[in-house]
């Protein structure tokens, strides 16, 4: 990790841009940004001084394209954009997303094709130090032509409208002390056409779901030893014979966590054992490493994005061309974020499966009925995994693809649209159920493995037994659960479980 970010035009990584949003990192212009960003704003100053038709800076947007607009209007229209399309409703956006946008969206606009003044990048930085985070209604994208409703919401304070979250506290942009600037030619249109929200949701995504993961590979390992499951299937010959990465480092987490289990010993010769465990367990390397795997590809796109100039029209300083083209499009992200969401999902189900086990008498190896200390007059587990069912099911519905289903926009203009903001949005949604979904199943599996004393756990899964009981006690009589069922979703998000 590093203390600053220089935004500088060039490309940023997921880890970077996770570090500014959670304000682990500072994000600074970088000194040299009159020389990058000068050209392109000499070729639109240019252009309105010749009276040229080009979009965005003489004309009117979307539909409104063929609208010639006037030298003296200019500046006008650009106010006028921001606070038209300034339409998003909802609850707001989490600041961390907020606070993603606000640097991805500098970093576009700091490469010198957008033909903005270096202002704009300083005072959108100037917010990220101050804290003074825009409130930006999460509904209203259709991911084409850029995030346009949430990141109008975004440039308002710049012009000193809007509202905006300063320790904790929303209030008027006029009162958080942020000074308002003036909009040039171009300025506005350039601060709303980019895909930078869906990628702001996919890099937060993606840090959250790279340690839902590890917290899934886990709660298997504990599954496994609960259930008197066999260590075989990890043995890492397996997986060579099936060299997808994903499905290796899951089966290698799996097994290091049950090396040396006094439980698992305790039955690897017995012949009366079961000669194979269920998919959910045996299987877990190969669904849990191709979610891995998954990622991977998202990491993929979200990272060619953050190296790319997403803007509409495209200024080409070295030759003074003003390209109209469709580099906001969303559909690379769409289709990546869907992908994501239906694998994250997937965590949820097979999770969801080996709790089913974990609290079913005839399924168990022998562990007392939904775990129950008095079973009858306690129900013990067993409603927790009704929530894991609801939870499941709620996720099948989030996981259909919203790239699949384009609205045409702008008097059919916008004719198809990547609907990849609606696709983050869902995949951080599926995110929090898996994660109570796996802590579902870590308390129940900690549970369980008591129940083999007094037999020991591997030292390993022995490590997260120890956290959980840090923050849950075993229970001994029926209780409310839902309070113990978020603390240790808490620290799965934490990556508290997945350093067992």
């Amino acid at each position: 990790m590093v203390d600053t970010v220089v935004v500088d035009g060039g490309p940023l990584t997921p880890s970077q841009v996770v570090d500014v949003a959670y304000r682990r990192a500072r994000a600074v212009p970088a000194p040299d940004l009159d020389q990058k960003m000068g050209p392109a704003r000499a070729v639109v100053e240019d252009a309105v001084e010749s009276g040229r038709v080009v979009y965005g800076i003489t004309t009117g947007f979307g539909a409104l394209a063929g609208t010639h607009i006037g030298r003296d209007q200019t500046e006008i229209l650009q106010v006028n954009l921001v606070r038209s399309h300034a339409s998003g409703v909802g609850e707001p956006l989490p600041d961390e997303v907020v606070r993603a946008m606000i640097l991805l969206r500098a970093r576009t606009l700091a490469q010198g094709h957008s033909g903005v003044r270096p202002l704009i990048v300083e005072r959108l930085l100037e917010m990220l130090d101050l804290d003074i985070i825009p409130v930006i209604p999460s509904q209203g994208s259709v991911g084409a032509s850029g995030d346009l409703a949430p990141f109008a919401h975004l440039a308002l304070p710049l012009i000193g409208e809007g509202k905006v979250r300063l320790d904790g506290v929303i209030m008027e942009t006029t009162a958080s002390g942020l000074e308002p600037i003036r909009l040039l030619t171009k300025e506005g249109l350039s601060l709303l056409n980019g895909t930078e929200g869906m990628t702001a949701m996919g890099v937060i995504a993606l840090d959250r779901a790279r340690t839902l993961v590890a917290a899934a590979d886990t709660a298997a390992a504990l599954a496994v030893e609960a259930l008197l499951g066999s260590v075989r299937p990890f043995l890492p010959e397996v997986h060579l014979l099936r060299p997808h990465p994903g499905q290796r480092t899951s089966a290698e987490r799996i097994a290091a966590l049950l090396e040396g289990s006094p439980i698992v010993s305790s039955h690897a010769d017995d012949f009366d054992h079961a000669v194979q465990d269920a998919y959910s367990l045996r299987c877990a390397p190969q669904v849990h490493g191709a979610v891995t795997d998954t990622l991977d590809h998202l990491e993929a796109v979200l990272t060619r994005e953050m190296a790319s100039v997403v803007d509409n029209p495209i200024v080409f300083p070295e030759t003074g061309e003003v390209v109209s083209a469709g580099n906001f499009h969303g559909q690379p992200l769409a289709f990546a974020l869907d992908f994501a969401t239906i694998a994250v999902a997937e965590l949820g189900s097979i999770s969801e499966r080996r709790t089913d086990r974990l609290l079913d008498p005839t399924r168990s190896q022998g562990l007392p009925p939904f775990l129950s200390p008095d079973p009858g007059v306690n129900s013990g587990y067993m409603i927790t995994q009704y929530l894991q069912a609801a939870l499941v099911a709620e996720n099948r519905v989030l996981s259909h693809p919203a790239s699949v289903d384009s609205v045409p926009t702008s008097g059919s203009q916008e004719d198809h649209v990547s609907m990849g903001w609606g696709a983050g949005k869902k995949l951080l949604e599926v995110i929090e159920n898996v994660r109570r979904v796996i802590a579902v199943e870590l308390l129940c599996a900690v549970q369980a493995i008591e129940h083999r004393a007094p037999l020991r756990p591997a030292k390993g899964t022995g490590r997260v037994v120890d956290i959980v009981r840090r923050h849950v006690p075993p229970l001994t009589v029926d209780r409310a659960l839902g309070d113990e069922i978020e603390t240790v979703a808490r620290l799965i998000g934490e990556g508290t479980i997945a350093g067992g």
